[in-house]
């Protein structure tokens, strides 16, 4: 590893190069930053791994079929193991998804699983991502540019290789398109994160479009090419769900495609991840994936959440206020590392505010206690230091299997004093060594 932390300088020059960066936003405006790099990777044992990866796709599994059933029988709704209001008032529930099952019952495709490891050694679940989960195109090019630098160092260490990521999601796209290319969505070349629409699209073999490359006729999607139209059967999308087709969501989107939602609808193209799916990953929800997986898979939970409380829940509300110094405050509707406060970081009259907050709109947050989790050397300033740092885990749904990337995403905070490690609040990333044995 040693060779990897010689070399820390020009990989990140490398991926300065190939423009992997972020989008940051501070005292109201925004900023493209270069994602930083740290050479010391983060290392998975072989056991370990295993028991993370039967616990991953067992969520995800569960999620997905929580998914079909709000939209269609809502069984679990009728069975009151989710209170009904709960999902219809998630800001991340749509309507003009009801009654939609999207090409082999596939909603979530891609589906990033956040992580910390208590310094108990227990692994916790921090959030789950079902719409547009960003980041494994970094671990990616950050392995290959380290491989490149010290061949050595991977002949040495039993490193799971984490190439096979472009075929997984070329597999995933292939076993739910309907007819046609695979394409994946981009906003443009302007838009923070183009750098990993644009390599995934390489590395599944996928066409790399923008709006005014696709357009819908009779109910299905094509793609114009200098070649001629062709069909689109399955479609990557990184753009948001408001902004997909602006003659179903929002009206004003110049980067969406105007009758996208009729084809989906229709069953003519694959959507991935599909719409509506945010009605899942809503923080709030996140307190009842324990109970969706009981109900549906009739199993116990092989991953924990953290401890978390509902203000909705007379119970819960009433130890939220008494204890809000003591806990971490979330908004459901952020993302990125937004939305959060820690209680014990708040002035007397800032809780008194918060409880008021709290107390007038219960749906909007949840609390839940701090998880001190483990801390990981990064080297700054030619030093070792330890900072907090998280894994963010993609979990690929294709139609019949749901397979973990022996992989993944681990950020880092750079400021010693934070929890949040999100790449939009200033933090870092380095790469995951799953262990091959």
């Amino acid at each position: 590893m040693n060779d990897l932390v010689r070399h820390e300088k020009q990989i990140n020059q490398q991926l300065a190069r190939y423009g992997v960066k972020f989008g940051i936003y501070q005292n109201g405006e925004f900023h493209e930053r270069l994602f930083p790099f740290d050479t010391i990777p983060r290392v998975i044992t072989a056991e370990e791994w295993e028991g993370l990866e039967k616990g991953l796709c067992q969520r995800v599994r569960a999620l997905n079929a929580f998914l079909k059933d709000i939209y269609g029988e809502k069984h679990i709704l009728k069975d009151k193991v989710v209170p009904e209001d709960f999902v219809y008032r998630s800001p991340g529930y749509l309507p003009q998804c009801e009654g939609i099952t999207p090409p082999k019952g596939v909603y979530s495709h891609i589906s990033g699983i956040d992580l910390v490891k208590g310094k108990d050694g227990v692994w916790y679940v921090l959030e789950d991502n079902l719409r547009i989960p960003s980041g494994a195109s970094y671990p990616l090019i950050a392995r290959e540019l380290c491989r490149r630098c010290s061949p050595e160092t991977f002949r040495r260490h039993h490193i799971c290789d984490n190439r096979g990521y472009g075929a997984l999601l070329r597999e995933t796209m292939d076993s739910v398109n309907t007819g046609g290319l695979n394409v994946v969505f981009t906003p443009g070349r302007y838009n923070a994160a183009y750098f990993e629409h644009s390599y995934l699209a390489e590395q599944a073999g996928a066409v790399l479009a923008e709006a005014g490359d696709l357009y819908v006729r009779d109910s299905t999607l094509y793609y114009r090419s200098t070649h001629g139209d062709a069909r689109v059967g399955a479609i990557y999308r990184r753009v948001s769900d408001e902004y997909m087709d602006p003659l179903c969501f929002e009206a004003s989107s110049l980067i969406g495609v105007p009758n996208l939602m009729a084809a989906y609808r229709a069953g003519n193209v694959a959507v991935l991840n599909a719409f509506g799916n945010g009605a899942a990953d809503d923080k709030g929800i996140y307190y009842f994936v324990p109970k969706m997986i009981r109900y549906y898979l009739h199993e116990e939970p092989l991953l924990s959440n953290a401890p978390t409380y509902l203000p909705i829940d007379e119970k819960d509300r009433a130890y939220i206020l008494e204890h809000l110094q003591t806990l971490v405050l979330k908004d459901v509707a952020e993302a990125g590392g937004y939305g959060v406060v820690f209680g014990e970081k708040l002035s007397k009259a800032e809780l008194a505010g918060w409880r008021e907050k709290i107390l007038a709109q219960p749906r909007r947050f949840i609390a839940q206690e701090v998880v001190d989790f483990q801390d990981l050397p990064i080297m700054e300033n030619g030093e070792e230091v330890l900072r907090k740092a998280d894994l963010r885990a993609f979990v690929l749904s294709s139609a019949g299997k749901t397979v973990a990337w022996p992989s993944g995403l681990t950020r880092f905070s750079r400021n010693p004093d934070s929890f949040i490690v999100n790449s939009s609040q200033g933090g870092g990333f380095k790469d995951t060594w799953i262990l091959s044995r």
